[in-house]
């Protein structure tokens, strides 16, 4: 076959193909439309609902910081001139840090930054002595999708829970920090407070065997060096 009737051939064939298929569209052309539409639509939520994210972890970012400049404000000193942003007390410091960690909680509770509120929130109530609110904004906090925050709110309200007296929920929640440990809490960590939490009910020996195994296990750590120097110290 001559290299002209082939190349004629070819041209053909893709003609009628492209015939069909001009014939296919025209006769779906509504349901192509639609499926066009759809498409760019979905494009178009999906652009929006990232940039309105963005704005909103921002605007997150920026309130939980203006509430922790706040938390880590300075005391004025008694006697000398008060410094502009500076409190004169502790508890007036955490009463206004609280109000602005309650305040980004709520705002903005399903960000990040909503989860790391709720546990600065509950930090800052069980300074000024409201517990109940404390607890409720720890647990909010400790069901956070991040361990490393979830875990912070977790041995908050482990100290919590031995400070109103009920220590058994208190070493559950320790046991289960040393099981899942994070970043921000190791196992070691949750161990010591575990013990301190036994020195004060008076069963030092078991203080004493898990301080025995912090020393072990975190031989290079502060923990382990800590844990060193409590026995050293019930040895005395």
């Amino acid at each position: 076959m001559k290299t002209e009737t082939r190349h004629a051939l070819k041209q053909d064939k893709f003609a009628k193909a492209a015939q069909g298929g001009v014939s296919w569209v025209t006769e779906h052309q509504s349901g192509v439309l639609r499926w066009v539409i759809t498409g760019a639509v979905v494009i178009v939520v999906i652009v929006a609902a990232l940039v309105m994210w963005n704005l909103r972890s921002s605007a997150a970012q920026s309130a939980l910081g203006a509430a922790l400049d706040t938390y880590s404000a300075p005391l004025n000193t008694p006697g000398a001139p008060a410094q502009s942003g500076s409190y004169n007390t502790a508890a007036d410091r955490a009463k206004a840090a609280n109000q602005q960690f309650v305040a980004v909680a709520n705002q903005y509770g399903l960000t990040p930054e909503g989860s790391k509120a709720h546990y600065f929130a509950g930090v800052t109530y069980q300074e000024l002595g409201q517990n109940g609110s404390a607890e409720s904004e720890l647990k909010q906090a400790a069901g956070s999708w991040d361990r490393n925050v979830a875990n912070l709110a977790k041995l908050a309200l482990a100290g919590l829970y031995h400070q109103t007296g009920r220590d058994a929920q208190a070493i559950d929640i320790y046991n289960e920090l040393v099981k899942k440990p994070s970043t921000t809490v190791s196992a070691p960590v949750a161990q010591l407070d575990l013990a301190d939490l036994y020195v004060a009910q008076g069963k030092q020996d078991q203080a004493r065997a898990l301080w025995a195994k912090i020393k072990d296990s975190d031989k290079d750590g502060m923990a382990g060096s800590l844990a060193a120097q409590k026995l050293t110290g019930k040895q005395q």
